[in-house]
């Protein structure tokens, strides 16, 4: 391809990095500004204009997907490029390691653990050594991995953690599993980083076999570069110092695994003669949204500045929301998408994104009333994560002793030392017996066990039938605290780690989504809800891919949506209470925040709730800081109001706009009322509602046929509940749902 041709799709920011092919070079690429574009361009560019072959030049991306794009447009571009190598760092470092692994005492035939093999290893080396005691594994598990991505080896990794509780024990673990490693000819994922570093760092030859034969090196995504990948590709241009970096400050978003934001803040200072380029044309985004953007990221100290603008329209204005709890908050969402749906919108053009997943159990359960196909990305759906699986499995042995399958999962959920032998022995027990595994717990004096091992499975068996007395004395929303507290299990998170953070947040709404049902469901127990949890769990999705994205901010970066809605606002929530600690972890929750901002293309809802009910109680939140430092740019009140109505589930007031909406509303508009609800004129799915009243039958898509105990509200804005048998009370808002009456 001609110069013209590849310079002829770019604008004038882009043109000066992609023309500049000599020394170090960092692009500062805002936010939908086509940074991928600049990285391709250019290296269309070093080949046509003949300032390298092929082979001689390296691009790093940091995942296999990026990879594949940028070898498709350089394909495009100039033509199948052979010998070119562009692909992830760890994929780099493999293919080096497997030519030169011998010169650190390794055969070039190694093996590459997964995270199950590496495991599988520490489990075996923990049992061979270690006490019992999972919480030690785990944490071990996480140092290890911490030590890697700092480079550090386990001596050195304890003096620079001397303060920590047990590293001298979590270091000595450390030791004993590269030494299993070493014997076994093995690398895990982290040590395709650290063995390469190490090989060049130990072999000069080596290191400049690479750096010559690489004359121009280029990086993408250089913000989430950690301690290690920033050594290795510093000394991959040592002898050349040809280096090219595309990134954002602003998008980093990655610190709690290691990538450090002074990597790409200190470029400068690093690469002697640097040349920076910005680029700060946005070509997502409308311009109310990028207001946005700009607003609140320049709340933050350590950033390069920059200004994002775009040529697209103003936009419709940027929606704030004050829900009453957090069913209001998912109802609300609900019916704004169903509207949109409504006037051309399709599924696939919607994400609802929350900084701990754990939020999303209320928008699946409300997205299942109303029809709204959903994926949930960030974490599994949340029925499906294991610590809500264990726990049900608990309740499930309780409805049903003769569940194997829910023993098997949780009979040793915490350790109890109860291993996979004794495990083997109790279910031949049962086969030859014909009976079932609770009955072996019954029978444990006949099994033949070790005194110690009868004594564990003892302790189990009396755990159970506690558990079952509990049942029929204990009222459903106390059931769970009980099981928490007879099995100790929330003592497995009780590292401070983002990890351990969301699955104590997942339990807490658990309790929320018992307490919820109880609730409408008086006359219901503990088999009803695992019926109403069941249907939860299988939710048929649209076969062409059409859904509304349910995601953390963090599984989302580098995609966009028409139509965008960041929710949880509240302080402890979004900003996570831990990032309070320190100035660092603060600013890294507001370029999440930015992130989360910026993958609106059209259309964007902030939502916050009055009241939440997370960690296992239900309390009164404080609006988030990010909500109140976008205050003027979204006309809200500078302080949080305060206000409970009656019914305020469903109804509330709505302010903002020019002036108030009379229409019935799902909590407090705070801005935009007039705007987007009058232009908002939605094919309602009832056009129809007042044949809805207490005593009528109707039959909702999923949940079959129900009769209707209760009507709030009148006209438009009547929400009914429906009692749907072997489910449960739903509270349905009538124009929106999906059902029909019959009687």
């Amino acid at each position: 391809m001609e110069i013209e041709k590849i310079l002829a799709s770019l604008n004038d920011e882009q043109i000066k990095p992609v023309r500049d092919t000599e020394g170090p070079v960092l692009v500062i690429a805002g936010a939908g500004s086509g940074k991928t574009r600049v990285l391709t361009s250019r290296i269309a560019y070093i080949l046509t204009e003949k300032c390298a072959l092929p082979w001689e030049i390296l691009a790093i991306t940091f995942t296999n997907k990026a990879a594949d794009e940028m070898k498709e447009r350089i394909s495009k571009m100039v033509g199948e490029a052979e010998g070119m190598w562009v692909s992830t760092i760890h994929s780099m470092c493999t293919r080096i390691l497997r030519k030169h692994i011998s010169a650190l005492g390794y055969d070039k035939n190694f093996t590459i653990y997964s995270d199950v093999d590496k495991d599988r290893v520490l489990k075996r080396l923990f049992t061979s050594g270690e006490s019992e005691d999972e919480r030690f594994l785990k944490n071990a598990k996480w140092h290890i991995s911490n030590a890697k991505m700092l480079g550090m080896p386990p001596d050195r990794y304890l003096i620079e953690k001397a303060e920590e509780k047990d590293i001298d024990k979590y270091c000595e673990f450390y030791r004993k599993y590269e030494e299993e490693l070493k014997a076994s000819n093995a690398l895990d994922f982290d040590d395709l980083l650290l063995k390469t570093r190490d090989l060049f760092l130990e072999h000069d030859d080596i290191r400049s076999e690479y750096s010559e034969r690489f004359k121009y090196v280029h990086v993408d995504e250089f913000q989430d570069t950690n301690a290690v990948q920033y050594e290795i590709i510093r000394m991959l241009c040592q002898n050349h110092g040809n280096i090219f970096v595309v990134g954002d400050d602003d998008q980093s978003i990655y610190g709690w695994r290691g990538a450090d934001i002074n990597n790409i803040l200190g470029f400068e200072k690093d690469f002697n003669g640097s040349k920076v380029y910005k680029l700060e044309r946005n070509y997502r985004s409308t311009k109310r949204i990028l207001r946005l953007a700009n607003a609140i990221i320049r709340n933050n100290k350590e950033r390069k500045q920059k200004e994002l603008w775009t040529e697209n329209d103003e936009g419709v204005r940027v929606e704030t929301y004050a829900a009453s709890d957090e069913t209001n908050e998912a109802t609300y969402a609900a019916v704004q998408i169903k509207s949109l749906m409504a006037r051309g919108y399709s599924a696939s053009d919607f994400a609802v994104l929350m900084r701990i997943n754990a939020l999303s159990r209320v928008y699946e359960q409300e997205f299942l009333k109303y029809g709204i196909p959903y994926k949930v990305f960030g974490g599994f759906k949340f029925y499906e994560r294991k610590e809500i699986k264990d726990l049900l499995a608990y309740f499930r042995i309780l409805v049903n002793p003769l569940d194997n399958d829910a023993i098997l999962r949780i009979i040793n959920v915490p350790k109890r030392g109860i291993g996979d032998r004794t495990v083997s022995l109790m279910l031949d027990y049962a086969k030859d017996n014909g009976v079932c595994l609770y009955d072996g717990l019954l029978d444990v004096d006949k099994l033949g066990l070790p005194t110690a091992t009868r004594a564990r499975i003892t302790e189990f068996k009396d755990l159970i039938v506690s558990l079952v007395v509990d049942k029929e004395t204990k009222s459903l929303t106390d059931l769970l605290e009980c099981v928490l507290k007879k099995t100790n299990y929330l003592s497995m998170f009780d590292e401070d780690t983002d990890e351990n953070f969301s699955k104590k947040a997942n339990i807490g709404e658990l309790q929320n989504s018992i307490k919820e049902f109880a609730e409408l469901n008086p006359d219901s127990g503990l088999a009803d809800f695992l019926n109403s949890v069941t249907l939860s769990s299988d939710i048929d999705e649209m076969d062409d891919g059409s859904y509304v994205t349910l995601a953390t901010v963090h599984s989302v970066k580098g995609l966009e949506f028409r139509s965008v809605f960041i929710c949880g606002l509240e302080e402890e929530v979004f900003p996570v209470s831990r990032a309070w600690e320190s100035l660092g972890g603060l600013e890294e929750e507001r370029r999440l925040m930015y992130v989360a901002i910026t993958r609106a293309e059209e259309r964007l809802f902030l939502t916050y709730a009055q009241s939440r009910f997370l960690f296992g109680k239900r309390q009164d939140t404080v609006r988030s800081r990010f909500v109140g430092e976008l205050a003027k740019e979204l006309g809200v009140p500078e302080q949080k109001p305060r206000y409970v109505r009656e019914e305020r589930r469903f109804y509330g007031d709505v302010y903002g706009g020019d002036e108030p909406d009379a229409s019935p509303s799902y909590g407090r508009m705070v801005t935009g009322a007039k705007s987007f609800m009058q232009s908002s004129k939605p094919k309602v799915v009832n056009e129809n509602t007042d044949g809805y009243a207490v005593g009528k039958k109707v039959r909702h898509v999923k949940f079959g046929e129900g009769t209707i105990v209760a009507v709030k509200g009148s006209g438009n804005g009547k929400v009914v509940d429906v009692a749907f048998k072997g489910i449960g009370v739903k509270s349905l808002a009538v124009q929106y749902a999906p059902m029909e009456l019959i009687s």
